[in-house]
């Protein structure tokens, strides 16, 4: 082969021009990153964030029962829905079950696997471990479970967003909380925090998509990567930074289970996390962890404008 210098590529896109080497190979897929001149085109986000996870065709009408619960993100999908009259189980409905009720705060893919294993599978749960807060327990009676997997059974799609991969957990059982422990709780010998690993994490979703699909085939399933950071870590070092390994870890994840069964067209990844922080120039309020309501409802119109019908 001649060692010769190839022609360089112009790369035209409706708002810009760059010039790249051609001396690279590039595959069969080659997508670049936008310059500035390309945002505020009216086809930035199909173009630059949601493509490749757009669904073929939108999924969700408004007789479809929606869930949506994981991460304190997941109160502002369901708010934005409830608005537009979408049928979705939500708090302020009146549901008596925590995946309901208390949605927001199943943060991490443990917890949400937990809730699915005890409602579909009666998965034996050690009683008073479910804080929700640091002076409120959560039940886990078979009552509490009947009610839950009711709800469960009527459901048509699932929205699940994740946040956090830094957990605390049972030292004995395995067991991961919620959220963290009471301080009149903790246990040294018995208690202890970890950072969970993109394996851990990728199993917990795959076994999140089984066992929905098991119980519920004609189901769909939308994950979600929480945009709003830690408030705090629990480990040595910088809560940006810390932040920035939490939700790549997390982001990989979802990647590899999206990756596995993308095939089936029935599980689908919506970028609300990328839209919020390469996006939005100024995406949150003075306390730099929660959304603009402006921003919200943009994040949510694109959701609607994809996935719903009656938009």
């Amino acid at each position: 082969m001649k060692n010769e210098q190839l022609p360089s590529i112009k790369v035209v896109s409706k708002n810009d021009e760059q010039t790249i080497s051609g001396t690279w190979f590039r595959g069969k897929h080659c997508n670049f990153y936008p310059s500035k001149k390309e945002f505020g085109d009216e086809n930035f986000f199909n173009d630059y964030i949601l493509k490749g996870f757009r669904p073929i065709k939108p999924f969700i009408d408004k007789n479809k029962k929606i869930i949506a619960f994981g991460s304190c993100f997941a109160s502002h999908v369901s708010e934005y829905l409830v608005k537009k009259k979408y049928s979705v189980f939500y708090k302020q409905l009146g549901q008596n079950s925590h995946i309901i009720r208390y949605g927001e705060g199943m943060a991490n893919t443990f917890t949400v696997l937990e809730q699915l294993l005890w409602a579909f599978e009666n998965k034996d749960i050690e009683k008073n471990t479910w804080y929700y807060s640091p002076s409120k327990t959560l039940r886990n009676d078979e009552e509490m479970r009947k009610e839950t997997l009711n709800a469960l059974r009527q459901v048509d799609v699932f929205i699940i967003t994740i946040g956090l991969s830094e957990v605390w957990y049972n030292k004995i059982t395995n067991q991961v909380f919620w959220k963290a422990i009471p301080i009149s709780q903790y246990d040294e010998k018995k208690h202890g925090f970890k950072l969970s690993t993109v394996e851990e994490n990728t199993d917990n979703l795959n076994n999140i998509y089984k066992i929905i699909k098991e119980n519920l085939p004609s189901s769909k399933i939308i994950f979600t990567l929480s945009p709003i950071p830690l408030v705090a870590t629990f480990r040595d070092q910088s809560c940006i930074t810390a932040n920035a390994v939490s939700k790549s870890i997390l982001r990989v994840a979802i990647d590899n289970i999206i990756n596995m069964h993308k095939s089936k067209n029935d599980i689908f990844y919506f970028p609300s996390y990328e839209i919020t922080n390469y996006y939005f120039t100024d995406p949150f309020e003075i306390d730099n962890r929660h959304l603009k309501e402006e921003n919200i409802i943009k994040i949510m119109n694109l959701f609607e404008s994809n996935y719903c019908i009656d938009n």
